[in-house]
């Protein structure tokens, strides 16, 4: 009988059993249990509760029916209230411990307005193996149908959970779903093996928008003529069934993975895309332009980002992992210029386009690898920065980056972050010549363990210039 103490990394709390730090998913801090353990180390173990003695004081009741199994939304057990007292131990325990640098007070986290239904877009898998429940298992019913729709499984790449309701999208979601699984049920489509690779249907990809946008992908192998006119069917069953959809699009894929870059989009019924709206800004949204998925939570954290870029519309800026430009453009008003850089052309090709329909005319775009692209050379070429605005993948920096901001010296480096940890280690490169003056945790993830973070650091010298001028007034 073991009492679990804390929460850590991924979403799992932790337990001690003597000198033996245990992970446990789905328990909460309070909770009394007998664990079964699944994996050993020298100075921990990863374990999962198989009775329940005294449930904690702080724990909730998962709303959703799918919950401990899917493997998402790990955190519904914890109250919202908590889990962002989590997340914002998560922040300081990594800044301090990995960065080991000078940190100004860390300002409260900023939670998700929105706790469910938040997401702009999910993607669902098509398989004909159905993973069946423990509870599925233990009835020893022999089931009929064993195609699903849901989320894959995970550990186990081939089997899908069917998804009846989840609760992180807008539910139109969950109806256009559940009718196509049930058109598909009734008229016999085939659901891909993916061990195998045969069968049709492959996956499913639904976007939403602020604006009341929908965009709908079907994802389908098609091997036989005969296939396509049943795949055209359902497409116009889609289409018939849900006016409110905007842009149908379909893709065929009969490569062996579910990669969707390298494969021509061809519309149904619609729009190539969706947009998204920020502050009277349009973003052009296709079906393969990376947006944060929380749109509402995204605005916040593009606005604490401007914020701390302190811009007076006469700052060179650049905009580091810049996407589809989606910070370039929101800060352009206030700024001299800004210049984008990001790995993948589709994205800066989205970037440039929304600049244009923005009528954006003081930002510029370049593809390319970070590390190759921001030398020396470049900021030779295009002037030294007055704000560097970073928004790396969950990685982090390269050192090169690194080094080349350091060359570079802008007077402000805004940092923002998926990854609490390697912002951390990134933020101990740069102390030698910036200090963090302030730092502002944004949850765009409920009932997960992710959370954003957002640096802004500047540079020594200006620091110091500040003080003298306080000083003699």
């Amino acid at each position: 009988m073991v009492t679990i103490t804390d929460v850590a990394a991924e979403g799992k709390a932790i337990a001690k059993v003597n000198d033996l730090v245990v992970f446990v998913p789905y328990v909460v801090p309070g909770d009394v249990v007998d664990l079964q353990i699944k994996r050993k180390k020298n100075k921990y173990a990863e374990a999962e509760a198989v009775k329940f003695h005294e449930y904690s004081t702080v724990r909730a009741v998962p709303f959703c029916e799918h919950y401990g199994v899917c493997g998402g939304c790990k955190w519904q057990v914890l109250p919202y209230e908590e889990q962002i007292k989590y997340k914002q131990k998560e922040v300081e325990n990594n800044l301090k411990r990995i960065g080991k640098i000078d940190l100004p007070e860390i300002s409260p986290i900023l939670g998700s307005e929105k706790t469910t239904f938040y997401r702009n877009k999910l993607e669902f898998t098509f398989s004909n193996k159905r993973w069946l429940t423990t509870e599925e298992v233990r009835q020893d019913v022999k089931y009929d149908q064993m195609n699903a729709v849901g989320f894959h499984i995970p550990g186990a790449f081939d089997k899908v959970l069917a998804i009846e309701k989840c609760w992180l999208q807008d539910d139109i979601s969950n109806r256009i779903r559940n009718a196509v699984r049930d058109y598909a049920y009734e008229h016999n489509y085939s659901f891909i093996n993916l061990r195998s690779q045969e069968g049709m249907l492959r996956n499913m990809i639904i976007r939403t928008s602020s604006t009341g946008e929908l965009m709908v992908i079907v994802i389908c192998k098609i091997v036989e003529e005969s296939e396509m006119v049943l795949f055209k069917n359902l497409l116009q069953f889609i289409a018939d069934s849900f006016a409110e959809i905007t842009s149908l699009l379909y893709i065929i894929n009969n490569k062996c993975n579910d990669t969707i870059n390298d494969l021509d989009v061809q519309v149904f019924k619609g729009n190539d895309h969706i947009f998204e709206e920020m502050e009277g800004l349009r973003f052009k949204i296709g079906p393969k332009s990376f947006y944060q998925t929380n749109s509402e939570q995204a605005y916040n954290l593009y606005k604490i980002t401007r914020q701390f870029a302190g811009l007076t519309g006469q700052e060179l800026v650049y905009d580091l992992y810049t996407g589809t430009g989606t910070i370039a453009n929101f800060v352009s008003r206030q700024a001299r210029q800004v210049i984008g850089i990001e790995y993948v052309p589709e994205a800066i090709e989205d970037a440039k386009v929304n600049a244009e329909i923005n009528g954006i005319d003081n930002t510029l775009f370049y593809a390319g690898d970070m590390k190759d692209l921001l030398t020396q050379d470049f900021i030779n070429k295009h002037g030294r920065p007055d704000v560097i605005i970073t928004d790396p993948p969950r990685a982090g920096m390269h050192q090169d980056v690194v080094d080349v901001i350091l060359f570079a010296e802008p007077q402000r480096i805004v940092y923002v972050s998926c990854n609490p940890a390697t912002q951390a280690r990134d933020l101990q490169l740069l102390d030698s010549k910036y200090a963090v003056k302030a730092v502002q945790p944004v949850d765009m993830f409920p009932h997960t363990h992710h959370v954003e973070n957002v640096v802004l650091l500047e540079k020594r010298e200006v620091m110091k210039e500040k003080e003298e001028i306080n000083e003699e007034v």
